[in-house]
């Protein structure tokens, strides 16, 4: 189960990543599902009894990867620790393959729908498209719910074993009041068994199930079991109401007739987009591409400053890391972490190597595949059983998917006995799992962080990097989008000065007097910039305000060819401004990043030497983020972008 009271273990196969993954569990706990401002060491020493040297030892790793932020003595979860959980997305497929249905259900009936996979006992959400209203409802991606408090939870249990019951019902005796599930609120007293017992059976005749109030007053949801080829329920969609709109009998009537009519063309999607295992050899460009974000390389030279996505297969530069960092460096944590991002790589089997002879080129040695399989087995305890939210997971899946040793230890650059060792630790951990001959991870892996994550909007993404760049330059920096004519701010960092800018969030300035308005139309297709300059009529803000048309569509020309725009006190006398734009990962400008300064502080030429390289490499970072953020869904909650 997820967030337990009790510390795991720390004495496994790989000990620095069971602590890692322990520490990075209790931060969640903390941080996300306590409310926590700050974090300190102590509050981690407490929470995974880990002593306080191994606990800075594995923060300071885990800042080199860039997986925690540290502010003094203040940790926190940083936006890449999303890697992990985009791992599992990826390859489950769940997410491409039912995340369209999921948007035009959502559409059609104008309410909140989500996708749910079974984590053992509990249920968790992979998609999610909500409804914008006052009264919203909506889980998020990651969240883990009891199986008795959701509807989701009866289909899942309407195949469980005996065995499954059993752990169950020893899970309700040892936490009856649910507090190991922060998303839902805690029991203020215990409740029987005996209505989930029924309500599970009602599931398995009707083919459907009903949240009528479970989780909290006011929600009522209806879900749907989604089968593979062989019958069995891989997810359910769920469609999630408020009590204002739907009692849960409304409900049931308004979606049922839908969800049945998408039902056939959702099992199709998840039986088409059926990944092979990624085996030894398949060292095509697409996995040689996946290699750049699932290496431990990528998130070392990132945190070092000399990012190299052309980092080739086979390499190990977490030994090179920890020969630069020192002894505080966990190299065993690294490459534990690198092995469950590359898991992500499965779902790169169908695509890339369907029909490729390079996929059975260099098989693994069977014989040593099968000792681990049989190794992976014994330290998990079971074979079957409750599943867990991978297509294909288990005998008789709809889909195959998985990576092989041999190809986990190529796309990580590790020699097969230490990709071994982690594999093993993250099949006892439960974040992985084996099947036959290959290993694919599971949606255990969302509790690192990923539901809080998955909230931040686009301003939320931006600011950390933004307050790095006002320490860096000691002026203020600012973003804003393109509204109509104007711009429009939408995060602010101020500096600390006597003579500073002041501009407040939701300020809106016409955007052919701005270096950041200049960025925005300069990336822009070539109609709608024309467009826009035809409609403009720029008054002379200043004696210096560029004020000819033609020489303006002159000025932004220059600006998409040069990457930024500099104005020299066009909107205000002795204001001067320089900006540079910020992509979605599809890579469109969907906003301007910028410094403001006074013109009495230096030269032009000075302030552009001093200031376009830290802009630069700040909006490359929240760029970055932005991509990790949206890899497998929409951006959370606040200002949203690029839409």
């Amino acid at each position: 189960m997820s967030f337990s009271p009790v510390p795991p273990p720390v004495n496994g196969p790989v000990g620095p990543l069971e602590r890692g993954l322990a520490v990075l569990r209790e931060l969640t706990r903390l941080a996300a599902h306590e409310g926590r401002t700050a974090v300190r060491p102590g509050d981690l020493v407490r929470g995974t009894g880990l002593a306080r040297s191994v606990v800075d030892r594995v923060v300071g790793t885990l800042e080199q990867l860039d997986y925690v932020t540290l502010d003094g003595r203040d940790i926190g979860l940083a936006v890449r620790l999303m890697e992990l959980g985009n791992a599992y997305l990826a390859a489950s497929g769940l997410p491409a393959a039912l995340g369209p249905f999921a948007e035009r259900l959502a559409d059609g009936l104008d309410e909140s729908v989500s996708v749910a996979v079974p984590d053992g006992g509990g249920v968790r959400f992979v998609v999610q498209v909500t409804r914008r209203r006052t009264m919203s409802l909506a889980f998020r991606i990651g969240d883990l719910l009891p199986a008795e408090r959701c509807s989701p939870g009866a289909l899942f249990a309407a195949e469980w074993s005996g065995a499954d019951w059993a752990a169950w019902r020893a899970r309700r005796a040892e936490d009856p009041l649910d507090t190991a599930f922060p998303a839902v609120p805690p029991r203020h007293r215990p409740a029987s068994g005996e209505d989930f017992e029924a309500r599970v059976k009602e599931a398995a005749r009707d083919g459907w199930a009903v949240d009528d109030q479970l989780i909290e007053p006011g929600l009522v949801a209806v879900s749907v079991p989604v089968r593979d080829a062989s019958g069995r329920t891989v997810c359910a969609v769920n469609v999630v109401s408020h009590t204002s709109r739907h009692d849960v009998d409304s409900l049931r009537a308004a979606v049922l007739g839908p969800l049945g009519a998408e039902l056939p063309a959702m099992e199709a999607a998840l039986t088409a987009r059926r990944p092979r295992p990624v085996a030894l050899g398949a060292s095509v460009p697409s996995v040689a591409s996946a290699v750049s974000a699932v290496s431990v390389a990528s998130a070392v030279s990132v945190a070092s400053g000399t990012a190299d996505s052309g980092t080739a297969v086979g390499e190990d530069p977490a030994r090179m890391a920890k020969r630069e960092l020192g002894a505080g460096f966990l190299q065993s944590l690294a490459r534990g972490l690198a092995v469950l991002r590359a898991l992500g790589g499965a779902a790169l089997g169908g695509s890339a190597l369907a029909g490729s002879a390079l996929a059975g080129a260099r098989g693994p040695h069977q014989g040593e595949a099968r000792a681990v399989e049989d190794a992976a087995r014994g330290a998990s305890g079971a074979t079957g059983g409750m599943t867990y939210g991978l297509v294909g997971a288990g005998p008789g899946g709809g889909r195959g998917g998985g990576m092989t040793l041999s190809a986990v230890a190529e796309a990580t650059g590790l020699a097969r006995a230490t990709a071994r060792r982690s594999l093993l630790t993250l099949v006892e951990l439960g974040y992985a799992e084996a099947d036959g001959r290959t290993f694919r991870p599971l949606p255990r892996v969302l509790e690192l962080g990923y539901a809080p994550l998955a909230e931040l909007g686009f301003t939320d993404i931006a600011q950390p990097h933004m307050r790095e760049l006002v320490r860096t330059v000691h002026e203020s920096a600012s973003l804003a989008v393109l509204d109509g004519g104007d711009i429009r701010y939408i995060a602010r960092v101020p500096t600390v000065r006597i003579m500073s800018v002041n501009i407040t969030i939701g300020t809106r300035f016409p955007a052919y007097a701005t270096s950041m308005g200049r960025v925005l139309l300069a990336g822009l297709d070539a109609d709608a910039r024309a467009a826009h300059l035809a409609g403009v009529r720029p008054e002379p803000l200043t004696r210096h305000t560029v004020t000819d048309v033609a020489e303006l569509a002159r000025v932004v020309e220059r600006a998409a060819a040069e990457g930024y725009a500099l104005a020299d006190e066009e909107l205000e006398e002795g204001l001067r401004s320089l900006a540079v734009p910020v992509r979605d990962a599809r890579g469109r400008v969907v906003a301007a990043l910028n410094v403001a300064t006074h013109a009495g502080r230096g030269t032009v030429e000075s302030a552009r030497g001093e200031l376009l390289p830290a802009l630069r490499a700040t909006a490359a970072r929240i760029e970055a983020d932005l991509a990790t953020a949206s890899a497998q869904h929409a951006l959370g909650a606040g200002e949203r972008v690029g839409a």
